[in-house]
Formats: structure tokens, C-alpha cells, sequence
């Protein structure tokens, strides 16, 4: 089986500093011990209100990486233009509102089709690899795929949170319903991504899917880092991860 990648979000590092304002602690360090640690990638979500990841950090994140950035952003006209400016490797397309502590639910894909597909061809164009943020839902990946999205990023938030709070048939029945659409993502083509509230318990069925080959883990692993350092926190979870698909592959 394929060896899973493994994304950080370096979002929180940003949201820590902001909070005092200054410049510590510096997001883009944080990129850079997660890349020397073994990342594969790294996400950073620019908000439309900035409340963490700030336009500066973008331009910053591109000349010190040497792995790819996933950029994540709004469908906005705004963000597009931002993205075509840096040309990252990866942009993932996400729902966002003004409200809202972090992304809940995916993109509505299916009713907006024609609006995204429009959006996102240009960002296609200019060499990005377009990824769209979505629920396991069926109708949203056919509207992905009919697009020319070529990944989608599946929402884990339900699953993990059942996992969280010990709602063992939720959370069985959410991860059956991750696996099927997952299968069948894959099957149309797509590559499968899955992401948002995993932890050292919930992250090992979902990487035991072969149909996934990326977990991007951002909020948990920065929590973890205060306590033991950003290395050690990726080191477990990448030893969870691993273990996960070995034993998937057995």
C-alpha cells in the first residue's frame, strides 16, 4: 500500500501570535521544524478576516519550504488572485464564514458547480493542484468530479468528534460512511484526501483506508507541540499513521 502522506496545518501557531500581536511565535519556523521533522506538506489557511495566517506569512511560507504548500482559502475573488500571484503547489478550496472558530461542514459543491468550476480552472491553469474541502457525501463528489477538481479533501470533523466524545456507534457509522465515499471518490478517479479534528485516537481507521493518501492535522499536533515540541508530536502521529496502514495491509 502507498505510503500516506502527512500534511501540517501551521494555522494555531499564527493564532498564538496574533494574540499578543508581535511576531513570535513565527508560523514559518513552525513550517520548517514540521519539514525537518518529516512532513510532507504544509497547509496554511489565509482568512478572509486574517484572524491567524496573515498575507505576509504566504510569501514567507513559499521561499523558506522546500515541500509543498497547501494553500487553503475562500472561493473569493480575492483569495484567487493571491494564489495566482504565488502559484502554490496545492490551493484546497473551503466554506468559510465570518462566524465561525474553524471550517465546519464542506463545500457545497453540488449548488454551486458552475460558479466553482469557473473559479477554479484558472487556478488549474496556472499549475496548482486544486483540492475541494467536502463532506462524504455522494452528490458532492460527483459535482468535484464534473468540475475537474482532481482531489478532494474529505471532512473528518463528524467522525472525530464522535471518536472525542465516546459515541461509539456515531462514530462507526460516520467512519463507514468515510470509507464508502472515500472507495468511491477513488473509483471516478479522484485523489482522496481526509482532514479536520484528527487526533492520536480517531487519525488510525481513517488512515488505514488505501483509498486516502493524504491527512492533513494541524489543531492537535500544535496542541500536542506546546507539551512534548512539534517533533515529537509529529513522530507519534506519524508512527500512528504507519502502523495504521501496515496493519491495513497485512
Amino acid at each position: 500500500m502507498e505510503k500516506l502522506r502527512l500534511g501540517v496545518n501551521i494555522d494555531h501557531v499564527a493564532t498564538v501570535r496574533n494574540a499578543r500581536g508581535g511576531m513570535v511565535p513565527d508560523p514559518v519556523r513552525a513550517a520548517v521544524l514540521a519539514e525537518r521533522a518529516g512532513a510532507d506538506g504544509i497547509t496554511a489557511h489565509l482568512r478572509e478576516d486574517r484572524r491567524h495566517i496573515k498575507d505576509a506569512d504566504i510569501g514567507a511560507l513559499m521561499e523558506a519550504l522546500t515541500i509543498p504548500l497547501n494553500f487553503e482559502m475562500a472561493a473569493t475573488a480575492e483569495m484567487q488572485a493571491i494564489a495566482l500571484h504565488h502559484k502554490p503547489h496545492a490551493v484546497c478550496i473551503v466554506p468559510e464564514r465570518r462566524e465561525e472558530r474553524t471550517t465546519e461542514g464542506g463545500l457545497e459543491v453540488a449548488r454551486e458547480e458552475k460558479r466553482l468550476g469557473d473559479y477554479i480552472a484558472p487556478l488549474r491553469d496556472a499549475g496548482c493542484r486544486v483540492s475541494l474541502f467536502i463532506a462524504a457525501d455522494e452528490a458532492q463528489i460527483r459535482a468535484a468530479h464534473r468540475i475537474g477538481a482532481p482531489v478532494i479533501e474529505l471532512h473528518t470533523g463528524a467522525y472525530c468528534d464522535a471518536v472525542a466524545e465516546g459515541h461509539t456507534s456515531e462514530a462507526a457509522a460516520e467512519l463507514a460512511r468515510i470509507t464508502e465515499m472515500a472507495a468511491f471518490a477513488h473509483d471516478l478517479g479522484l485523489e482522496v484526501h481526509a482532514g479536520h479534528g484528527l487526533t492520536y485516537e480517531s487519525t488510525p481507521p481513517i488512515a488505514a483506508l488505501p483509498t486516502v493518501r493524504e491527512l492533513n492535522i494541524g489543531h492537535f499536533l500544535i496542541g500536542e507541540a506546546i507539551f512534548v515540541g512539534l517533533e515529537a508530536a509529529m513522530t507519534q502521529m506519524r508512527q500512528v499513521m504507519d502502523a495504521a496502514r501496515t496493519s491495513a495491509s497485512d
